[in-house]
């Protein structure tokens, strides 16, 4: 049997279809490229989430830097110490002095710096470009954009000096 007629037959249907279809903000390709990034945003989340479980640290220090369209304290530099899982401070790195915790709670364990990549994956982020520690799982840089059409929403958490604290 000759192939060429269902294939053209499938080309005619899908470009009619095409043509009658209201206009999407993405193209068939960006949605199976953005399927295949988010499939692997996924796996690299939960291998690195694995991997820091194991480890079953507790007590820790290190960090975190969130440049946002937000006030400078929310920005940081600041260290943060949890120990046994709870932050128990979060330190201006500029001046020494607490800052308010209110501005990091999303940020303030590494569990939670997890799940900021999880709700950015359940999201559907525009973009979601993740680093993670080898050593120990946990993200050292976590850059998200939400929605490419939206300015200032964006997010890029660095997440350095890691130290386990005893």
């Amino acid at each position: 049997m000759d192939m060429r007629l269902p294939i053209i037959i499938s080309a005619g249907l899908l470009l009619s279809f095409g043509l009658n279809l209201p206009v999407m903000s993405k193209s068939p390709v960006e949605i199976a490229q953005s399927s295949a990034s988010k499939n692997l945003n996924l796996r690299r989340l939960t291998f690195n989430r694995n991997l820091w479980n194991q480890q079953n640290i507790s007590n820790y220090r290190y960090t975190a830097s969130n440049s946002c369209f937000c006030i400078s304290d929310a920005r940081g530099p600041v260290v943060i110490e949890v120990r046994n899982g709870k932050t128990t401070s979060v330190t201006s790195v500029a001046t020494g002095q607490p800052v308010n915790p209110e501005f990091f709670q999303n940020y303030n364990t590494i569990p939670k710096l997890f799940d900021v990549i999880q709700d950015a994956i359940n999201r559907q982020a525009f973009s979601l470009d993740v680093q993670y520690s080898a050593r120990f799982g946990y993200p050292t840089q976590i850059n998200i954009d939400y929605n490419s059409q939206i300015a200032d929403e964006e997010k890029y958490l660095t997440i350095e000096n890691f130290k386990v604290i005893k």
